[in-house]
């Protein structure tokens, strides 16, 4: 199998709304099968199908280096904690640089099988903040527009001296999140 090639910032596809899966087919378990192969290859504690080009709602989760990666088709956060904490957080598709972005501390997850079969996960700590960033990557949220205006700017110009192409996101005002309840 050849692995996908990861999409790098400001690719435009990074900021796009992934559509939701509607056929849980063989496509469907190769799209999974190549996201899996990409975290472990990156190596990655996940990614979102968009990493990949692929705008369509699956992502593919690594919960702890013991366990095996895990596939969310269509994911929600369905609740998330009032509680916050702050991760250092980054992106495959970014490497080199990363920020501490503050974020609910539990949220739980809905979302379906590879056979369409729904499910329901409750998630703690840094396992929700991975879940909560892949999810804002399917909504077309790129990490850094979590952040102030000066500190994307920073994260940006930092990325630019990795020699990292252009950045286009700098001028991006910030945003308000609702946490889905």
């Amino acid at each position: 199998m050849t692995l996908p090639s990861l999409l790098t910032y400001p690719d435009f596809r990074l900021r796009v709304v992934a559509e939701p899966v509607t056929a849980f087919d063989d496509g469907l378990v190769t799209l999974a099968n190549d996201l899996v192969a990409a975290v472990v290859a990156a190596p990655a504690i996940g990614l979102a199908a968009s990493h990949i080009g692929v705008l369509r709602r699956v992502i593919a989760v690594r919960p702890s280096e013991a366990e095996a990666v895990r596939v969310y088709v269509n994911p929600v956060i369905a609740w998330a904690s009032a509680e916050t904490m702050i991760n250092e957080e980054g992106s495959v598709s970014m490497p080199g640089v990363s920020a501490e972005i503050e974020r609910p501390r539990a949220v739980r997850v809905g979302y379906s099988d590879l056979q369409g079969i729904s499910c329901v996960e409750e998630a703690e700590g840094f396992h929700a903040a991975v879940l909560q960033h892949e999810i804002d990557q399917l909504d077309g949220v790129f990490w850094i527009v979590r952040l102030s205006r000066l500190k994307r700017e920073r994260v940006i110009k930092r990325y630019q001296k990795l020699g990292s192409p252009s950045a286009s996101f700098a001028t991006l005002p910030p945003r308000d999140f609702p946490i889905h309840s």
